[in-house]
């Protein structure tokens, strides 16, 4: 993603991954967190060629007996299939190839996962299956351990029949954690080497292309004539590139460049390459065609492509290239569009009807291949300084949270404040509506993760840091809602709280824990949530704030209550009351005064409950609050009703009822009339209550549902009649409200 709160600021309020989904037939919709299709792609372009091969060898795979079926037993797991080769090999190529077969079998849908980042550090098995959860439309709790992750996957792909795609693998560890229980699924696997942990996978080993195909690829890049017209040129280039698509692509890209060159002129530029010397033996035919590509551009392209190293996730657009260039938005998406001609990246899926903030068509997104990112993180070392590095990430940083600022704007209501803070921004960077922020803040969700846990990884830029994950927290809230964003906004919060712990900044650790209890409690780990609001209390205490304080107390109290612990929860909403009293807040001592009454009602102790609430009752009446006042008393006729005076409940019913209607709350009415219906039903007097129900079912909707035996549903209208009478005989002003049309609000 009580409520989760900005990470930077405390909520004043008490407690109370790169993944996608595609399917021909019967699709399953990731809603929540849609990824970018084919994640760290070798092909830059992702055009294919040859393959048939090892395309048919998968195809048969598929329906080849396994150990199980051999020994007489039925699979227990998913068959999977596992495409192994070095970066740069088309590995990905081929497994989009194959999915793009076999997916009329699969009619719950194609899953992709991404298993690496392009810098190579694993993704945690934690998240990947969190992700999926999400695009399978069966989110898991906020916080959820990974054995609690992976269980709820398995349940939710149980009876399906998908197809899983487990892209860029680096360990078995991760694959294996990940195999669902489900004999109908296929699991499709693309790793650089063996996975020998995973029992019974079928692999496909990979290496260049056969000369036809990679002839033929190289022609889809520089036009078919130039390699009709030097053959011998083409077989030369494919040999100088190992047959790898990725070289090719890039070598393609540098003649589609060049219309005047020759196929021999590439050739003979290779062969002038030298490979740089911290590349491995097998990696140079790559790192040659990129030097080809990256020595032909102008000096400030170059310096663009080598500073997309530092996208998050490697995903980049005319936004994201000009905050690191320190370039005009026009100029960057020029330059991205010169890149994708070259093969130096990849386009991803339009955003649909989206609009920049300027108003026109969202600009393209691409993604950086990831058998490029090592060598242009090379080059940006070697060509640019640290300052200057972490000056181009700052300014990313900053462009990221203005927009999610703009994002955040466009969901708040239209009033002048907001008008008046929209105009402050600049035009390129304001969302015309509501619906275009959404679907740029869905679009670039995980980009912006990554930003987050990357500015927080650093180090180095804690500042901007925290107002990223902030921007990031509240713009997800206002979009998705503090529900809907929760998986979200807990990992934000404890990226916050690594920031707090890190630089010392006791409040925003306070704050941080809160909002992480308050997750917590959401979902039912109220041990944790403890722990969590005992770590605020204590680092609010060492910063004096008396809010923080309180909002811990109470929040303790609050755990407690929940957890059936009477004793304890009392004794924690005291010392909140106690703070409260000593600075004279008055709202916050008619709820804890409240809440005190409720525990001890919860225990039986009948003087003290209503002791309390006669005290919240009184806070309310000095407030002015009616809705308040009507509310505490109705609690204090439930407590007199346990306690075995009907009479006096019925009494102090009425007067709530006065307090509702006078303070005009529709909700406070209805659930004054619903006690007073118990309270009447206690005594006896059905038809009675049976009346008041009726009229609190006016004033909601959906209607409420009754509560009294079927026999006394029906009343005849002699009754009714005469219950009628009765109550404007014995309480004349507060049945005067009775009318065939409910107050509206």
């Amino acid at each position: 993603m009580g409520q989760a709160g900005p990470p930077a600021s405390l909520a004043r309020t008490p407690n109370g991954p790169q993944v996608a989904v595609t399917g021909p037939a019967r699709p399953v919709t990731a809603a929540t967190t849609p990824q970018p299709d084919r994640a760290g792609s070798d092909e830059p372009l992702g055009r294919f060629s040859g393959r048939r091969r090892e395309l048919a060898g998968l195809r048969a795979d598929i329906g080849r007996a396994g150990l199980d079926t051999l020994s007489g037993r039925k699979a227990p797991r998913s068959r999977v299939l596992l495409i192994a080769g070095r970066p740069g090999s088309g590995r990905t190529a081929l497994a989009e190839a194959f999915l793009a077969l076999a997916a009329g079998s699969y009619p719950d849908g194609v899953l992709r996962a991404a298993l690496t980042t392009p810098d190579g550090a694993p993704v945690p098995i934690a998240r990947t299956a969190r992700d999926l959860l999400a695009a399978l439309g069966a989110a898991a709790p906020p916080g959820a351990a990974e054995d609690e992750l992976i269980a709820a996957l398995r349940a939710a792909l149980m009876g399906r029949r998908a197809l899983l795609f487990l892209d860029d693998a680096g360990s078995a560890e991760q694959v294996d954690a990940l195999l669902p229980d489900a004999p109908d699924c296929l699991v499709l696997v693309v790793s650089q080497g063996p996975l020998t942990g995973v029992p019974d996978v079928r692999p496909c080993t990979i290496g260049g292309l056969d000369s036809a195909a990679a002839v033929a690829l190289l022609g889809c890049y520089a036009g078919s004539t130039r390699i009709t017209c030097d053959p011998v040129a083409a077989t030369t280039v494919v040999e100088e590139c190992g047959a790898q698509p990725a070289a090719l692509a890039l070598v393609g890209g540098w003649l589609a460049a060049r219309p005047q060159a020759s196929v021999s002129d590439a050739a003979a530029k290779l062969r002038e390459v030298t490979s740089d010397a911290g590349v491995e033996q097998s990696g140079r035919p790559l790192a040659r065609a990129l030097h080809l590509a990256y020595a032909s551009l102008p000096d400030r392209a170059a310096r663009i492509l080598r500073l997309l190293a530092l996208a998050p996730g490697g995903w980049a657009d005319a936004h994201t290239a000009s905050a690191l260039a320190g370039c005009s938005v026009q100029t960057a998406q020029d330059t991205l569009a010169g890149f994708l001609a070259h093969g130096l990246l990849r386009p991803l899926p339009p955003d649909g009807a989206a609009r920049t903030p300027a108003g026109d068509v969202m600009p393209p997104r691409y993604q950086l291949p990831g058998c490029l990112v090592p060598s242009l993180a090379a080059l940006l070392r070697e060509h640019e300084r640290a300052a200057e590095i972490e000056l181009a990430r700052a300014r990313m940083l900053e462009r990221t949270v203005r927009l999610l600022h703009s994002a955040r704007l466009a969901a708040a209501p239209d009033d002048a404040a907001t008008e008046e803070r929209t105009a402050e921004l600049p035009a390129a960077l304001r969302f015309p509506t509501r619906a275009d922020a959404a679907r740029w803040l869905r679009s670039r969700q995980p980009a912006l993760l990554a930003a987050a846990r990357l500015a927080v990884q650093d180090g180095g830029l804690d500042t901007l840091a925290r107002r990223l994950l902030a921007a990031l927290t509240h713009a997800l809230a206002a979009h998705r809602g503090a529900d809907g964003a929760a998986p979200e906004l807990y990992e934000l919060h404890e990226l916050v709280l690594d920031v707090a712990n890190r630089r010392e900044l006791p409040l925003e650790r306070a704050a941080a824990l809160l909002n992480l209890g308050d997750l917590d409690a959401r979902a039912g780990r109220a041990d944790a949530a403890l722990a969590r609001y005992r770590g605020a209390l204590k680092a609010a205490r060492g910063t004096g704030d008396a809010y923080a304080i309180g909002r811990s107390l109470e929040s303790i109290g609050a755990t407690y209550h929940e957890l059936g612990d009477w004793h304890r929860a009392a004794d924690w909403y005291g010392r909140a009351l106690e703070l409260r009293l000593t600075r004279g807040e008055l709202t916050d001592q008619a709820r804890l005064y409240g809440r005190l009454g409720a525990v001890h009602a919860c225990a039986g102790r009948w003087s003290e409950a209503l002791r309390g609430l006669r005290a919240s009752v009184a806070a309310y009446r000095r407030l002015g609050d009616r809705a308040g006042h009507a509310r505490a008393l109705s609690e204090v006729a439930r407590v007199q009703e346990h306690a075995g005076r009907p009479q006096e409940a019925l009494r102090t019913c009425q007067e709530a009822l006065e307090y509702a209607r006078l303070a005009g709350d529709v909700r406070s009415l209805a659930a004054v009339r619903l006690r007073l219906a118990e309270t009447l039903e206690r005594l006896g007097d059905r038809p009675a209550a049976e009346l008041h129900r009726r009229e609190a079912a006016r004033y909601l909707e959906p209607p409420i549902p009754r509560r009294v035996p079927p026999a006394a549903e029906a009343l005849t209208e002699a009754e009714a009649k005469d219950a009628r009478e009765r109550l404007e005989r014995d309480t004349p002003d507060q049945t005067c409200e009775i009318s065939s049309t409910p107050p509206q609000g």
